[in-house]
């Protein structure tokens, strides 16, 4: 095939899409330019899981092994505990495509399951303090093109997005903004002096948890309401807030990039609200937008997919016959620590690395159903292991970038792994296929 340009990277929310690799022999070679070195190593492609597997269990308790097998048995396998639960678990959906998420929901409405993907536990808060007031934000093209002052707030892009600042916001160069950062200004709000703090105008170190007061503080600045604004607020000086304030009111365009470190600290989703609102005020000096800095490459896409199919992005219940939407209830890590869950199919993500020890602890008694191409902690005690093929190399399909901006995935090698959506699809006519005979069988 040869030099391959405009490759989609499937690794964050940044989804860079101006890529170029190598391919030869049905194998990525080189990644020439356009990927950050993580970006650059799943492209390349690493310790994969090489074939479907069954564990075999001796007895109750018992961890029992691995046994490799067929597509279909495993299938097969993953079938009849999802139709066999009273209780399942639809869990991950974000490093998959919308395709498979699609398909995800039809599963889950035909065994009345829980649906949740990994924004319950990382921008969910996001998600509800948009619901209750909206969000005024761009694309990622025109915070390129426009912006001259970014904030990042509870984010450090420098390791967690590394194309981020280069890209799209601080370091970039735009129709608008050719100069790059010499005519640019960036601020960081966070608890420590990160990587990206480093390269900051302005830092702000504020208190564990004083998210929510640093941000009312900004908001009566904005509005003219110096006098109400103590002298310090959350460790931060109030002549630091002025400072920033300043540089607000002066800006042609800015941006706020808020990341976990505000979503996953005392206030949750109101540090959200509060901070749409402060960008609000902004708005009453100048054109300013705010935008939460999604981690997985399609977490934007599973919620745009659930929304559009229940009404609701994530945490949906499908069990009554019609969608029940309730976070803190339905989140799959309470109904995990709960011990509702009778049985989990687990795709695109790891909760036995990333979920409390509680809600691993009961994951670990129920038959789980893992579908990923990497093996990791989940692996060690799923029931069924299914791998699957690389979106983004080995099949193609949509996602939604952090700015819900929908690109296409494109597929570089072939593959013999089965895509995500195959896989789900041929889990969903085999669950239907159990349900007609047992329904037969009652008659």
């Amino acid at each position: 095939m040869g030099e391959v340009t405009d490759v989609v990277c499937s690794l964050c929310g940044c989804v860079c899409d101006d890529i170029v690799v190598e391919v030869e022999d049905n194998e990525v070679k080189k990644v020439k330019k356009g990927a950050c070195a993580v970006g650059k190593s799943k492209l390349m492609g690493h310790g994969r899981i090489k074939s479907p597997a069954v564990r075999e269990r001796k007895g109750e308790g018992e961890s029992g092994e691995l046994r490799e097998c067929s597509y279909d048995e495993a299938i097969k396998k993953a079938a009849e505990i999802l139709a066999a639960a009273r209780r399942p678990l639809l869990y991950g959906w974000s490093s998959t495509v919308c395709e498979a998420d699609k398909v995800g929901v039809e599963l889950a409405e035909e065994i009345g399951a829980v649906i949740d993907n990994t924004a319950s536990v990382c921008h969910g808060p996001s998600v509800l303090a948009i619901q209750d007031v909206g969000l005024p934000s761009c694309t990622l093209g025109e915070v390129k093109n426009r912006a001259d002052l970014v904030i990042y707030w509870g984010a450090n892009p420098a390791a967690a997005h590394a194309n981020h600042m280069k890209r799209y916001s601080f370091i970039s160069k735009g129709f608008w903004t050719a100069e790059g950062k010499k005519a640019k200004k960036l601020v960081v709000v966070d608890v420590r002096k990160t990587a990206t703090a480093k390269m900051a105008d302005v830092f702000l170190q504020i208190e564990q948890g004083k998210d929510y007061l640093v941000f009312s503080a900004l908001r009566a600045l904005l509005y003219g309401y110096e006098d109400v604004v103590p002298d310090e607020v959350g460790g931060v000086s109030k002549e630091e807030l002025l400072e920033v304030v300043k540089m607000m009111k002066e800006a042609k365009f800015g941006m706020t990039f808020f990341g976990m470190g505000v979503t996953h600290t005392g206030g949750r989703h109101n540090n959200i609200v509060n901070a749409i609102q402060m960008t609000r005020a902004a708005h009453t000096h100048t054109k300013f937008s705010i935008m939460p800095m999604r981690g997985h490459y399609n977490v934007a896409g599973i919620n745009q997919v659930c929304t559009w199919e229940t009404g609701f992005p994530f945490a949906v219940d499908l069990s009554r016959g019609y969608p029940w939407y309730n976070p803190g209830e339905l989140s799959a890590t309470d109904l995990l620590i709960r011990r509702e869950c009778d049985a989990a199919l687990i795709i695109a993500s790891d909760p036995g690395a990333h979920f409390p020890g509680e809600s691993v602890r009961h994951l670990a008694k129920i038959p789980v159903i893992q579908i990923d191409p990497f093996p990791n902690p989940t692996t060690e005690f799923a029931d069924v292991v299914i791998p699957a093929a690389v979106s983004g190399v080995e099949a193609e399909g949509n996602v939604y970038r952090m700015d819900n901006i929908p690109i296409r995935l494109r597929k570089l090698v072939e593959t013999e792994y089965l895509a995500d959506e195959e896989i789900v699809e041929r889990i969903l006519q085999e669950v239907r296929a159990i349900k007609e005979k047992e329904g037969k069988e009652g008659e």
